[in-house]
């Protein structure tokens, strides 16, 4: 079978996404999905999308690790989607979309889109770093000369150190000013470094407030593919109407046989 597949980035982070309203795909073929993630043997991306319908929303969204599995919410892959969506006419300027976690609710103009992510109301701390989930469970870590660390070393230690099978995703953090942070990401499912995690940057963003490295509740995240913004509302410890906001953009369009 011949398929159309849509190449987007957000940030860096890269993904096939395919229209699949008709339900031809098949989602229980994980190595069709590896095969179509892997950078040398196939098209190369962090993960694939699928856009369905959704009786409840405007579409739904199924997401799978480059590994060919099916994922947890994926950010800056939800951001994509609904630039995706927009392409294909589903929506216009907004839309609530379905995801593994539940709705979501997006903005998008001039090929930048907000998303709006779930609350949360959980951060775990420790002495060394924070845990909190996202959407997808996030490891946050402070650390200084973050350009020479090798995160795909020091972040599978710790997906699997720590974490132990079902792993986590493990995030590096550098603040560069009072609300700007450099962030790198070692992403489970990928298992290595991606140049940007949008349920990563806003784990960050949430866990740097939370422990007063930062007082405005809108962070500035520098990534290896570019610059998110987080913003959200602060209550006690609950985080609510967290947006993410940044570029999705198409790169390119093409034609595969599955």
């Amino acid at each position: 079978m011949t398929v159309t597949f849509y190449k987007y980035q957000g940030t860096g982070n890269d993904f096939v996404i395919i229209d699949n309203r008709a339900g031809f795909f098949p989602k229980t073929n994980h190595k069709l999905v590896q095969n179509l993630c892997d950078r040398h043997l196939g098209i190369g991306a962090d993960g694939l999308i699928l856009l369905e319908n959704d009786d409840t929303s405007d579409f739904g969204m199924v997401y799978f690790n480059s590994d060919g599995k099916e994922g947890s919410m994926c950010g800056n892959g939800g951001r994509c989607i609904v630039a995706f969506a927009e392409f294909l006419g589903v929506i216009e300027g907004e839309t609530t979309f379905k995801a593994v976690d539940g709705l979501h609710q997006a903005t998008l103009s001039n090929e930048i889109v907000s998303l709006k992510m779930q609350d949360v109301d959980t951060i775990i701390r420790k002495p060394h770093y924070f845990f909190l989930d996202t959407g997808s469970p996030h490891h946050v870590q402070l650390i200084s000369d973050l350009d020479s660390l090798d995160v795909k070393k020091e972040g599978a230690k710790i997906r699997y150190g720590l974490y132990g099978a079902s792993g986590s995703n493990v995030n590096f953090v550098e603040q560069k000013t009072a609300n700007k942070f450099y962030v790198r990401t070692y992403e489970r499912g990928v298992e290595d470094e991606t140049l940007s995690c949008g349920t990563g940057v806003t784990a960050v963003a949430l866990a740097m407030f939370a422990n007063g490295m930062v007082n405005d509740p809108s962070v500035h995240i520098n990534t290896e593919g570019g610059d998110l913004k987080v913003d959200f509302i602060s209550i006690k410890d609950r985080f609510e109407n967290i947006r993410l906001t940044g570029p999705a953009t198409l790169v390119f369009k093409g034609t595969v046989e599955i």
